[in-house]
């Protein structure tokens, strides 16, 4: 299999990490973070590259690119540790809006392609447990249309953006795939409700409720959307991954090659070099996993459900034994707020637990291997 990129993904990858390099360093990071975890600089920034737009059709102002092309992305903005939720917009709301009625794509699509909304997947509730057919938000329809009632948790860039996608149940139990549908919320709607807060890695979030608030249906078939949108953020949050690790190596390899004792550098203490061989390792498998996830995006839902919590199941490993592993290596500077390594060790820790710990995609393989031997039986 072929796994070199194209010309113009690699112009991509520089375009990307040369943005990074020069307006994205650690200091200006901490600023952000002090500033509430998201820059509305920043965004446009992305935007200006044309990054908001990668994944929108031509037809709504967007580029239309691939999978492909949204992971070499995200890799880069890994590598710099970028807080903005540019996945959770141009990639997830993306792929969610692309199966809405033609209106609300021509409403939002353009929009997002040139930086000038923030649209977000609010779909988490706090007794769901990484379990995407709990839903006990609620839809009904009126007069006026649908209307909305519930909370979501941990929204990204919550109380700042501009509209919501929301899963909300239209029938059925709160544990039943079927009668769950997907709709648009804008957060300046009657009965929107939002409280901000940052989180350990230093991005922002919020918890959101909404109280019989209009909303404007997406599709009716709102579970299966949902498993799409969430798959798409797991694949960026892979490359994402790849990225910080990738900076987290090199820094790590770099303070060994430099940091002393008994006259010698410690890069040169066999039981180090065994560690970073295996660090490199992790790193590696990581990279497969990665490029295994985004690869599968295309599959029928069953199979890339499957990969994609292979895929999360391996970056949660690596990502614990990497951030682990780097920051013993360091010893106590690697987990102090004035050295960058301590903050890809926090990202690192946060991506582990975002879209289903390593726990709960164990337990999806297992569950999706038992359910094709069956059909195999």
């Amino acid at each position: 299999m072929d796994f070199d990129f194209t010309d113009d993904q690699e112009s991509l990858r520089d375009a990307v990490r040369r943005w990074v390099d020069k307006d994205y360093g650690f200091e200006h990071r901490r600023g952000v973070v002090r500033a509430g975890g998201q820059s509305s600089e920043d965004w446009q920034a992305l935007a200006g590259l044309g990054l908001m737009g990668l994944a929108v059709p031509e037809a709504h102002g967007g580029m239309g690119f691939g999978a492909v092309d949204a992971m070499v992305v995200m890799e880069e903005l890994g590598r710099g540790l970028v807080l903005e939720p540019y996945a959770q917009v141009a990639l997830m709301a993306c792929s969610a809006l692309q199966a809405a009625p033609e209106a609300l794509q021509a409403t939002w699509l353009p929009k997002i392609a040139g930086g000038e909304a923030l649209v977000v997947l609010a779909h988490q509730e706090r007794t769901a447990r990484y379990r995407l057919n709990h839903v006990s938000s609620t839809a009904v329809s009126g007069a006026t249309g649908w209307m909305i009632s519930g909370a979501k948790s941990v929204v990204p860039c919550g109380d700042r953006a501009d509209a919501f996608i929301v899963p909300a149940r239209v029938s059925g139990a709160t544990d039943d795939a079927v009668g769950v549908a997907l709709f648009l919320v804008e957060r300046n709607a009657a009965g929107v409700a939002t409280q901000g807060y940052l989180t350990q890695d230093g991005s922002r979030a919020a918890e959101v409720k909404f109280a019989n608030s209009p909303a404007q249906l997406i599709s009716l078939d709102g579970h299966a959307l949902l498993e799409l949108a969430v798959d798409v953020g797991i694949a960026a949050m892979c490359a994402e991954a790849v990225g910080a690790m990738d900076s987290l190596v090199a820094i790590t390899a770099e303070y060994l090659n430099t940091r002393k004792q008994f006259g010698v550098v410690i890069s040169s203490f066999q039981a180090l070099r065994h560690r970073m061989a295996d660090v490199k390792m992790q790193l590696e498998l990581a990279r497969s996993m990665s490029y295994f996830a985004t690869l599968k995006l295309g599959e029928s839902p069953a199979q890339r459900r499957r990969a994609l919590s292979q895929a999360k199941y391996q970056l949660g490993q690596s990502t614990r034994y990497v951030g682990q592993q780097c920051t013993q290596l360091h010893g106590g500077i690697g987990v102090t707020d004035e050295y960058i390594s301590s903050h890809y060790f926090k990202r690192l820790t946060a991506m582990e637990l975002q879209f289903g710990d390593s726990l709960h995609h164990l337990g999806e393989v297992s569950s999706r291997m038992q359910d094709t031997a069956g059909v195999f039986a």
